[in-house]
């Protein structure tokens, strides 16, 4: 594996590797609060100058091979981020993902999970992959079902988003059930 974070093709995106001039979009859709109500991460308000720093941090997780943050892009225009958080000494990562609300409803976070999960298994050579989505976002978990994970439980009350206890709902992956090449269901 190269020291250089890879950039990934499907029919309509590129995901790539974030760049400082992202900022501004970053800002603007993550900013949303529609985005940040359903993330564990994303702060609302957005402060400025947090996504200069947040995208600074990417090459040293990357080179840690702690956290691969990728952007997904369609025609140079950012319509979201995709991450796998690994543990590579059990094999599995975390996959995350966000897409700005104009883009919601296109498929873009099925495609680029997709994509995602393939450099998962195929690069990485991790044996698990797995996501959780608050209950109360159904729309995310539907992605998960797309992509082939199989749901594995509720973790009943095991966050607290902005003062709300929420249930999550977790998803995994299997290297032993995924296919390489084979379509999103």
């Amino acid at each position: 594996m190269t020291d250089a974070q890879p950039t990934l093709r499907t029919e309509r995106l590129i995901i790539r590797p974030f760049q400082l001039a992202d900022a501004p979009a970053v800002e603007l859709l993550a900013g949303d609060a529609r985005v940040a109500e359903t993330t564990a991460n994303i702060p609302h308000p957005y402060p400025e100058g947090m996504a200069e720093k947040w995208i600074a941090t990417h090459p040293s997780t990357w080179a840690a091979r702690t956290m691969v943050t990728f952007a997904m892009t369609v025609e140079d225009e950012l319509v979201g981020a995709i991450s796998l958080r690994p543990e590579m000494d059990h094999a599995r990562a975390e996959l995350g993902y966000w897409t700005g609300v104009p883009f919601w409803g296109r498929g873009v976070a099925t495609e680029g999970a997709a994509a995602v999960i393939a450099f998962g298994f195929e690069k990485l050579q991790l044996n698990r992959i797995y996501a959780h989505h608050m209950t109360r976002n159904p729309a995310s978990g539907r992605v998960m079902q797309k992509l082939g994970m199989t749901y594995e439980g509720c973790l009943r009350e095991h966050s607290c988003r902005r003062g709300r206890i929420e249930d999550l709902a977790l998803y995994g992956i299997l290297r032993n059930d995924w296919q390489p090449g084979s379509p999103v269901r």
